[in-house]
Formats: structure tokens, C-alpha cells, sequence
């Protein structure tokens, strides 16, 4: 199984477009803290080796790519807060975010692969959804390794404020640890309340 390429944006330049963005986010799983979102436009002649799927790489592996690719590309993080997520649901908190990493590219893209099945609403340009689009496009793939490692380092720094819940390893997702810690400590400010173990133990009492 081959890697992602730049053939999308490749056939997307032959068609007249110049800053095509790749786009992804992270965290829609987790119970605790902000859905990140990140774009990325390639200077073709600058795309680092060994682009893939963030969640395919070693920690190592994200952090060194993510060198080349801030050394090589535009690039924009934007998130989604929690309250946000609690508002409109974690899909369109997602898209969201989408949206403002898309508006805070420094040039703005004039096209974006968005990966994912579902185009976010308030697009600031053309788009195309790319199903598994981190190990299809490299720009994509290079979107998904920027958004882990601020969302991981984000979720660091908040384990910091509140420990006991393990969010330094498990990232705010619902490991054991995570679990116990919501048992014992209870429920923070940085805790999903919409998500379904959270609003029952806020609610139900479990």
C-alpha cells in the first residue's frame, strides 16, 4: 500500500488553481478538550518524504515532518472550543474549525481537499471531500500530523492544570485512566458535556 501523493492537487493545478489546501482536523473522539483543525498548501517543489496519516507515524516521525512541512508550506491551526462542540455538535464544531484554518492562511487557497464525506457549511472557497483523504493527498496528510501534535501538546498543558486524568497519554479520549480520574475527581471545564459519559454522570449520577 503506497502512501498519499500530490496527484489531486497535481490534476487541480492543470485545471488553473494555485493555492490548493489540504485540510484536517483531530479530536472529534475525545471527551475532553477543543476539536483542531489545520491547512496546509505545498509548494510542490518543497514536499517533504514520507508524508502519511498522522495516526501511521511515531511521535518522532510527526515531529520531524512537521519541521519540513512549517519550512516548506502555508500553514494555519484553528480549533473549536469545547463550548463550541456543547453548542453545535462535534461534527460541525469539526467543520468549524475547518473553516478557520482555511480563513487564516496567510494567501488565501483558491480550493481545498477537505477530508472527510461532509463539506463544511461557509466555505471561503471551492472544495472537494476526500474520503480517507490523509492517505490520499500529502497535503492533507500534512494537515493531519500539524493538527495532532498542537491538539497533543494543547492536551499536555491542560493535564498540567488538571491532573489525574491522563490527558498527557490518552489525549482527552476515554481510556481507563481518563475514566477513573472523572470517577474520583469529577468533571472539569474542559470536559465535552454533550458527549454521552460525560452528560451521564453530570445528570445521571453515574
Amino acid at each position: 500500500m503506497t502512501g498519499p501523493d500530490y496527484s489531486l492537487e497535481q490534476t487541480l493545478r492543470d485545471q488553473g488553481y494555485t493555492h490548493i489546501a489540504g485540510v484536517d482536523e483531530v479530536g472529534r473522539g475525545p471527551w475532553a478538550g477543543p476539536v483542531v483543525a489545520a491547512a496546509v498548501v505545498f509548494d510542490p517543489g518543497r514536499i517533504p518524504a514520507g508524508l502519511n496519516d498522522s495516526k501511521k507515524l511515531t511521535k518522532k516521525a510527526r515531529e520531524g515532518l512537521e519541521a519540513a512541512i512549517l519550512a516548506g508550506a502555508q500553514v494555519s491551526v484553528a480549533e473549536a472550543s469545547v463550548a463550541e462542540i456543547d453548542e453545535m455538535n462535534i461534527l460541525r464544531a469539526s467543520h468549524l474549525a475547518m473553516v478557520r484554518a482555511l480563513r487564516g492562511l496567510p494567501t488565501p487557497p483558491d480550493f481545498a481537499l477537505i477530508d472527510g464525506n461532509q463539506m463544511p457549511r461557509d466555505m471561503p472557497c471551492a472544495g472537494q471531500l476526500v474520503i480517507k483523504g490523509d492517505g490520499r493527498s500529502v497535503s492533507i496528510a500534512a494537515a493531519s500530523i500539524v493538527a495532532k501534535i498542537r491538539r497533543d501538546l494543547g492536551m499536555v498543558a491542560l493535564a498540567q492544570q488538571h491532573p489525574g486524568y491522563g490527558w498527557e497519554t490518552n489525549m482527552g479520549y476515554g481510556a481507563a485512566k481518563h475514566q477513573h480520574g472523572l470517577k474520583t475527581l469529577g468533571v472539569t471545564p474542559h470536559h465535552r458535556r454533550s458527549f454521552k459519559p460525560i452528560h451521564k454522570m453530570l445528570y445521571q449520577g453515574n
